[in-house]
């Protein structure tokens, strides 16, 4: 390993780290363990004895070559009640309690020795999105500072977990921002998911952070709720394979965690995609049933699949119990169903909102309490409630089994991560890795998979070079690449306007006018308040427009919503949500009056989620969706435009016509859609939809055996489900090949139909391709009357198709043995 520097604990002072710790060993690899030691590891924590030193003199802490287990419990049996409590506590902003008004612990300035003296004297557990307003190589340093304070200058030398946030790529300046979850969802692609993250993981391990506040997993199903961008979308099972792939991605292979990938947390567990009337943290009320069918699977796969080694609770309550206070969800579902054996973390400033939002704690004291003994290891971002525990154990009032319980959880994943060989990073690598080439060429292939096209009629797109000689681009959102919530600045963006007139160069005149705005803020996710723009200005913004547009040739309109108009709301001055999903301000106006001038007019939709475009639906001949498509926007919506890619992305979520619609996602009830008077019942656009450049045509579905029985074979052999896909146009193209299946009478209700399988594949002119799924047992499966997973005979409808309404159908028959 290349020698690299980092400050001494003397501020202002920088000087090479001595030769042992600039050589320290990777991270130590361990086998994975059996069932029966697993199940043994909580017992080992809170029995062992401190151990005699082994041969070399070193405690068996730190020795790399014993156990994990073995030396979890020798540390913990060393460690007092005030160094315990320090594990399950995170830094990020406070100030030092001795010194009011004195320095900041945390990363909005250089690294405090004074401040750590503190804050650090028993260690600590977590250090708090560290990446804010530094670049790779001041990031790296001051991880490498706060590291050696701990291990020098405290009583057992413990490093820290750093952690971060990784929604859309490493939130930290300077990093690669790629398309936003929602927009990554639409690829419909995992192998393209597991290299965003896989990229996302090395930039953030890079830089000194260890663990990843995501993937979300939340099950996106009321687009009012300002975070579905966030979201993979509204099915659970496009969710769960989005969420094993992006896992896998940032953990590695495990169970260790390399020097190139972090601990993924899996968020925010539970029901938090559709809170009541669409407002952030408002409550879940649905039954087990619905929680167990739509919104555990993500959590379940990303257990059982991928390993996860870490859960944050979610602010909501679920039948009247806070997720932070929820032994049920936290302990039996989690833990004792799905063996999960990672570590729970709180999300910011939820253990405190059981006292002053839920009104189940009468304090701090009794809120650290309720989410201690449900299993919420570690109070994230700053010590408020936790701190409260010594006392809580000196009274009797929580048992220090259960704070060595969740210390042990802590220490376990610090091992695993080998921060006690290594917790050290080096600068100059971080500065290589971070928004590197490759990683900004990744992040155009995303955002270039990730488009949708909804319309194209006449084939108006893509739009032909040698017959334009000046194109308008107009509309709010044309000048900047939006990038959405949970993003720093990448140092590099790419507005559609800058892609269109890198791409044509002094060929075709490029005319721009801003059309109108959205917001007087232009979109700061920031900010606490938003303000609609003036209407005389919006009036000149759009005449101008027109003129714009009456001078060109064609007119490429880029409007749709900013980080103003939906976002997290997470506080009461702090909004993010709407009751309406209509473009905002003046939109249809500008898009009205521009379709006005004759002149051929594509939309570009840049957006946060689904929005009711009827005007533009009905009216508009090209159409084009990107949700929020990261730093390079302009580089992938440019292609698209004029050809040289052409876009394969699925609507991940379904399109209402009003807000009248919701719930709207497409696997509802078979009652749920007796209709409205005066409208239709169906979507704008549904789910799974998206159109291409070419054409395809599915034919030969074949269902193989067409008979098995209820453990999903029969006579030995699987159960597939076969269809050919052709291209019938005149250029390549990718076709997202959806399986639904659908149980036509079951003891309890199931829904209409349910995604089961996908594949994205690539045809040229006239190719054609066989896809096959295997139908398992588990795809057949569901909570009968008693909560038990079962598959029921009866008869099978099985869907193949390019959207969940556009599908050819089979039968499969499965018997009662």
């Amino acid at each position: 390993m290349r020698q690299f520097s980092t400050p001494t604990v003397r501020e202002g002072v920088e000087v090479p780290l001595n030769r042992s710790i600039a050589n320290a060993k990777k991270p130590f690899h361990i086998h994975t363990f059996t069932a029966i030691l697993c199940a043994a590891v909580v017992a080992l924590f809170l029995t062992a004895q401190p151990s005699v030193r082994s041969q070399s003199g070193q405690p068996d802490y730190r020795n790399p070559r014993l156990s994990v287990e073995r030396r979890v419990a020798d540390l913990l049996s060393r460690m007092t009640i005030e160094e315990k409590i320090a594990q399950t506590l995170s830094l990020w902003g406070r100030k030092p309690q001795q010194k009011p008004g004195g320095p900041s612990f945390a990363d909005r300035g250089d690294f405090s020795v004074e401040a750590a003296r503190v804050e650090l004297k028993h260690g600590i557990g977590h250090i708090a999105r560290q990446r804010e307003r530094k670049g790779p190589r001041e990031g790296a340093i001051f991880a490498n500072a706060v590291q050696k304070f701990l291990v020098e200058n405290t009583r057992l030398g413990i490093p820290a977990i750093f952690h971060d946030e990784i929604l859309h790529g490493h939130m930290a300046q300077g990093s690669t921002h790629f398309p936003q979850p929602i927009a990554l969802a639409a690829s419909w692609d995992t192998q393209l998911i597991g290299r965003v993250f896989t990229a996302a993981a090395l930039e953030t391990r890079a830089r000194g952070s260890h663990q990843v506040l995501g993937p979300n997993l939340d099950v996106g199903r009321d687009p009012r709720w300002g975070r579905t961008e966030e979201t993979y979308g509204e099915d659970p099972y496009l969710v769960s394979r989005m969420a094993v792939a992006c896992i896998k991605a940032i953990q590695g292979e495990g169970p260790s965690v390399d020097d190139h990938h972090v601990i993924a947390t899996t968020k925010h567990y539970a029901a938090h995609g559709q809170p009541e009337g669409g407002t952030n943290i408002a409550p879940a009320n649905y039954s087990e049933r619905i929680l167990r069918e739509v919104f555990f699977p993500p959590f379940e796969a990303a257990v059982k699949e991928a390993g996860v080694m870490s859960v944050m609770a979610s602010y909501n309550e679920i039948d009247g119990i806070p997720s932070h206070a929820n032994h049920w969800l936290l302990d039996k579902v989690l833990r004792q169903e799905w063996g999960f054996k990672g570590f729970v973390v709180a999300d910011y400033y939820a253990i405190p909102q059981m006292q002053t939002l839920h009104k189940v704690a009468t304090d701090k004291a009794e809120a650290a309490r309720l989410a201690l003994e449900a299993g919420v290891d570690i109070e994230l971002p700053d010590p408020d409630c936790y701190p409260s525990l010594a006392q809580l154990i000196a009274e009797g009032k929580v048992s220090e089994a259960t704070l060595d319980r969740a210390v042990a959880r802590i220490l376990r994943a610090k091992f695993l991560l080998g921060l006690f060989e290594n917790p050290y990073v080096d600068p100059d690598r971080a500065a290589q890795v971070t928004n590197s080439q490759a990683h900004r060429e990744l992040a155009s292939t995303a955002a270039r998979r990730s488009i949708v096209l909804l319309k194209n009629e006449g084939g108006l797109l893509p739009l032909d070079r040698s017959k334009i000689k000046s194109i308008a681009v107009i509309g709010p959102n044309a000048a900047r690449a939006h990038l959405g919530g949970y993003s720093d600045d990448p140092g590099r963006t790419v507005s559609i306007l800058q892609g269109i007139r890198d791409k044509v160069g002094t060929g075709i005149k490029v005319n721009y006018a801003e059309g109108c705005k959205i917001t007087k803020e232009g979109g700061d996710w920031w900010a606490d308040t938003s303000h609609l723009n003036d209407p005389a200005e919006d009036e000149k913004l759009i005449a101008e427009a027109v003129q714009v547009a009456g001078a060109s040739d064609v007119a490429v309109l880029v409007v749709g919503g900013n980080e103003d108009t939906n976002k997290e709301g997470w506080a009461d001055n702090h909004l993010g949500d709407r009751d309406s999903l209509d473009l905002v301000g003046r939109q249809n106006d500008l898009v009205r009056a521009v379709m006005g001038t004759g002149k051929p007019v594509i939309v570009f939709l840049i957006n946060s989620g689904p929005l009711s475009i009827n005007y533009i639906a009905e009216n508009v001949p090209a159409i084009l969706e990107g949700f929020y498509l990261g730093q390079e926007t302009g580089t992938a919506c440019a292609d698209v435009l004029f050809g040289d890619y052409n876009p394969g992305g699925k609507l991940p979520i379904s399109f209402p016509r009003s807000v009248g619609q919701l719930p709207i996602y497409y696997n509802h009830k078979p009652t749920a859609r007796r209709g409205y008077l005066f409208t239709s019942k169906e979507p704008l656009f549904p789910f799974g939809y998206g159109l291409s450049y070419t054409t395809f045509e599915y034919s030969n579905l074949k269902v193989t055996p067409e008979r098995i029985g209820t453990a999903g074979r029969a006579t030995g052999i699987p159960a597939f489900v076969s269809v050919t896909v052709t291209n019938t146009g005149h250029v390549a193209g990718d076709e997202g090949v959806q399986l639904y299946i659908r149980d036509e009478v079951s003891s309890v209700t199931r829904p209409v139909k349910e995604l089961k399988g996908f594949e994205r594949i690539n045809l040229a002119p006239g190719q054609s391709k066989t896809v096959s799924f295997e139908i398992t047992h588990a795809l057949l499966s569901f909570y009968d009357l008693n909560m038990k997973r079962v598959v029921e005979p009866g008869t099978f409808s099985i869907m193949v198709g390019t959207s969940s309404v556009k599908h050819t159908n089979a039968k499969l028959e499965v018997t009662a043995r």
